[in-house]
């Protein structure tokens, strides 16, 4: 069930210690982190590295988020700038812009289109569907997914093939609908 609480409750919540308000903010926030730090062309490693970077950026920054109520802003904001930190570091030489930037917007539009459908799709799934899929984006470990979900190590496999196959049919049948 997702929890109703604004973002400001949330991270206020989180500062005073609630771990169901930190889990929140990490389902709500995560998946769009993740693609954040993928998108500018990090590895699932180093995209790891950028997300938990800001995660902690948050722990150190929670009295000083001038407006709570945008914290997801200032998640994608600073995943970003956690990312192009690491691809400078790996690419030294090579321009923040140069290595984000997108030849074509054309593409660029429709690729974001494209994420924008399957992330809505995933959003309307049952669980333990919804949960799992996000899980497969952030590239999160079968043993991490099954503690997470509270399945058998080896069911991870099969629920992701069944979720996936749902995922396609649900897409599918949005596609032949436009």
């Amino acid at each position: 069930m997702r929890d109703p609480r604004e973002p400001a409750e949330l991270l206020e919540a989180a500062a005073d210690g609630d771990r169901s308000a930190w889990d929140t903010l990490e389902t709500r926030f995560g998946p769009r982190m993740w693609a954040v730090a993928r998108a500018c062309g990090l590895s699932p490693s180093d995209a790891a590295d950028a997300v938990q970077g800001t995660w902690l950026r948050l722990l150190q920054q929670l009295q000083n988020i001038r407006d709570p109520a945008r914290v997801g802003g200032w998640l994608m904001t600073t995943v970003r700038h956690e990312a192009l930190l690491l691809l400078r570091k790996a690419r030294p030489g090579v321009s923040s812009f140069e290595v984000v930037e997108d030849p074509d917007p054309a593409s660029a539009v429709l690729e974001a289109d494209g994420r924008r459908l399957l992330w809505k799709t995933v959003s309307t799934m049952q669980e333990p569907c919804r949960t799992l899929l996000q899980l497969v984006a952030i590239d999160l470990g079968s043993q991490q997914m099954a503690s997470r979900l509270g399945l058998p190590v080896g069911s991870v496999g099969p629920t992701r093939a069944r979720c996936l196959e749902k995922l396609r049919t649900l897409i599918s049948l949005q596609e032949t609908a436009q």
